[in-house]
């Protein structure tokens, strides 16, 4: 039989350690072990926790579990499934209210990467957007200006730039996902962005940085050195 939390040591305990240390140093399964409260006669609430993201693959797939499939694990009923999707919403609540907030300031790299996989999340097709701030980092406006296929997507510097200027922004940051493959760029992805950098110098606009985002991971033309000799300052996106 399995030791309930509740006998752990307090300092390994996950709601302790939350308190003291902060939600971020827990594990994804400490945490939704938090959640739970309770596990089962076989497992603890920590156990069931990692059972289920093994299970599952992840977080994400378990907030994405229907009641048939959740119920089929001892602890996990109505209440716990309702508890769950109560969860999601309210983060996803959250999220829309925070990045959509006026003049939403995006100084550092993990905010803007952060911001990026909010907008691009669940697209199936190749996107391209323009992100545009203001001298202080500030968002001005984000559209998606152009869609393709599942693995390749056209852009017209000409009509990128058209935008940009309209909505005076005197700094932007593009972005475009891989849906089904790595975040890896192509010679075509730093062909563009060596001339989208050019034609902005021109017109006195400075591109900070081209991410590329994947389900699993990102690259960032300016964390690889790809955007020189234009520069991110340490103060604006490379705070993080």
């Amino acid at each position: 039989m399995n030791l309930s939390i509740k006998h752990w040591p307090e300092q390994e305990r996950p709601r302790e350690r939350l308190l003291s240390q902060g939600a971020q140093s827990l594990s994804d399964a400490e945490l939704l072990a938090i959640f739970l409260r309770s596990g089962s006669r076989q497992h603890s609430a920590v156990e069931l926790a990692r059972i289920l993201i093994q299970h599952f693959g992840g977080l994400n797939p378990i907030f994405d579990a229907s009641l048939e499939e959740l119920s089929q694990f001892n602890g996990i009923a109505d209440t716990k499934y309702a508890q769950l999707m109560a969860v999601k919403e309210l983060g996803r609540r959250y999220l829309n209210n925070y990045f959509h907030q006026q003049r939403l300031c995006l100084d550092t790299s993990t905010l803007v990467l952060d911001y990026l996989r909010y907008e691009l999340q669940g697209e199936k097709q190749e996107v391209f957007a323009v992100l545009c701030l203001d001298a202080e980092l500030r968002k001005l406006h984000f559209k998606k200006l152009f869609f393709g296929s599942q693995h390749s997507c056209s852009v017209s510097i000409n009509q990128t730039l058209r935008y940009v200027l309209q909505q005076q922004a005197c700094q932007i940051v593009i972005a475009h996902n891989h849906p089904y493959g790595i975040a890896q760029p192509s010679h075509e992805d730093i062909y563009l962005t060596q001339q989208l950098k050019q034609a902005c110098q021109l017109l006195e606009i400075q591109l900070l940085d081209h991410f590329i985002i994947s389900p699993e991971n990102h690259f960032s033309f300016s964390e690889q050195q790809l955007l020189k000799p234009v520069r991110i300052k340490q103060s604006d996106l490379d705070k993080a």
